[in-house]
């Protein structure tokens, strides 16, 4: 198995952007400190849309993020919103 990475973007309606910004610096804090995490990004590049690189060290560690995520508050505030990402395993 190998390294995961994870690219692309979450896109907010301007409405719900404050939601996201508010909720941003705790789910970036958890994921960093997720065992085999390698790397979490997440900015914001234009008005309501945040870019979002990380890197994990397999895919167990990935999924383990990826269940983490769906019960967190996090996914409370942004998991209806738009995700375009694209995930590879080198």
């Amino acid at each position: 198995m190998g390294v995961i990475r994870l690219t692309g973007t979450l896109t907010s309606t301007p409405d719900e952007v404050e939601r996201v910004r508010a909720a941003l610096c705790a789910h970036v804090s958890l994921t960093r400190a997720e065992p085999g995490c390698l790397s979490f990004d997440m900015t914001e590049t234009a008005p309501g849309v945040f870019s979002v690189v990380e890197c994990f060290a397999d895919r167990a560690a990935f999924d383990a993020h990826q269940q983490r995520t769906r019960a967190s508050d996090w996914w409370q505030v942004t998991g209806h919103m738009t995700r375009d990402f694209d995930p590879s395993e080198a």
